[in-house]
C-alpha cells in the first residue's frame, strides 16, 4: 500500500479516532472502505480487459500492391497455429473484425485479408466498409473486383499472406495454417490450400460462392492439389439451386482420399454473419464451434 502512494494504517485505534467525533470516524472509514473496493474492481477491470485478443489492422505488401488487413492475436506468451480469414462479397469490415477476435479469443492467429484489394480500399474500419446488400446487388457490385481477384492472383496473395505470417513470433510455424472462407471467400479458402499444400492442411467454407461449378477452374476440381481436411456448410436456398454441388464435392473429396465434412444448413445464404440480413445466431455459433473443432484437430 505505501508503494502505491496510499499511507500504511495507524498502529492504533486511539490514533484513528483521536480528534474524530464518532460518525466522523465511520463515515472514514466507510469512505476508506469504498475506495479499496473502487480500486479492486478496476484491477479486476484491467485483469479481464487485458486477457482479450489484440486486434489491429496491418498492410502487407504483395505481387499485386500493399493489401490492408486485420490481424487478431490471442493474448499473452507462446505461439499459435494462424487462420487466413477470407471476406464475403461486401469485403472487409467491423464484422469480420469481431469474427477474428472471436477466433484468436480459441488460440489462432488470424489474419483477414482485404481480397480485392486491387479494385478497392477496405481497411475493415467502418469509414471504409461497403453497406451489405441484397444478394443480387452484392453481385453486381462485387463482379469487378471478382474479375481482378481471380484465382492467379488470390493464390499469390495466400503465399504472400503465409510469409507475412511466418514472420510473426507469436505464430507456430510447425503447426498447420488454416483458412476460412464466407461466401466468395470460400473459393478463396480453396484456393489458398491449393497454392500451399504443404502448409494448409484444415479449409472451412461458409454459404460458399462458386467452389463446384461446369467451369473448368472450379475449385472442387483441384482439391487433389491440396493436403487439407474440408468442412463445407451450404445453404438451403444454394442447396435448392444448385442441388448437385454437393455430389460433386463429395466425389471430388473422395476422388482425392481427404477427409471432408458437408452439411446443409437450413437459413438462408448470409446466416454466418452478424451484419448480414439472413443472419442467424444460433446456426452462426453451431458453425463458429464446428470451425473451431476442425482448427483443433488440423492444425496442432
Amino acid at each position: 500500500m505505501g508503494a502505491s502512494g496510499i499511507s500504511p494504517a495507524p498502529s492504533s485505534s486511539r490514533d484513528i479516532s483521536r480528534g474524530l467525533p464518532v460518525p466522523i470516524m465511520h463515515l472514514a472509514r466507510r469512505a476508506l472502505a469504498a475506495i479499496c473496493a473502487l480500486c479492486l474492481a478496476a484491477c479486476t477491470t484491467l485483469a479481464v480487459g487485458s486477457a482479450e485478443p489484440a486486434v489491429r489492422s496491418v498492410r502487407i505488401a504483395t505481387a499485386g500492391g500493399m493489401a490492408d488487413a486485420i490481424l487478431a492475436v490471442p493474448e499473452g506468451p507462446g505461439s499459435h497455429p494462424a487462420v487466413i480469414l477470407w471476406p464475403d462479397l461486401s469485403g472487409l469490415r467491423p464484422s469480420y473484425r469481431e469474427l477474428a477476435g472471436k477466433l484468436a479469443g480459441e488460440g489462432f492467429v488470424v489474419l483477414v485479408p482485404n481480397s480485392f484489394h486491387r479494385s478497392i480500399a477496405l481497411d475493415g474500419s467502418a469509414a471504409t466498409a461497403q453497406p451489405v446488400l441484397p444478394f443480387g446487388e452484392v453481385m453486381r457490385r462485387g463482379a469487378p473486383w471478382r474479375e481482378a481477384a481471380d484465382d492467379a492472383a488470390i493464390m499469390a496473395d495466400a503465399q504472400a499472406y503465409a510469409r507475412y505470417l511466418d514472420t510473426l513470433p507469436q505464430v507456430d510455424g510447425d503447426a498447420g495454417l488454416g483458412t476460412l472462407g464466407v461466401d466468395i471467400g470460400g473459393a478463396h479458402a480453396f484456393l489458398a490450400a491449393r497454392a500451399l499444400p504443404e502448409r494448409v492442411r484444415a479449409v472451412a467454407a461458409i454459404h460458399p460462392l462458386a467452389i463446384a461449378t461446369s467451369r473448368e477452374n472450379s475449385p472442387h476440381l483441384f482439391v487433389a492439389q491440396s493436403r487439407a481436411q474440408y468442412l463445407i456448410e451450404i445453404a438451403r436456398p444454394d442447396d435448392e439451386r444448385e442441388p448437385g454441388d454437393k455430389d460433386d464435392l463429395r466425389t471430388a473429396f473422395a476422388d482425392a482420399g481427404l477427409a471432408s465434412r458437408i452439411d446443409i444448413v437450413d437459413a438462408g445464404h448470409g446466416y454466418f454473419m452478424p451484419d448480414d440480413p439472413a443472419f442467424d445466431s444460433d446456426l452462426a455459433e453451431a458453425g463458429f464451434g464446428k470451425i473451431v473443432a476442425l482448427f483443433e484437430e488440423a492444425l496442432e
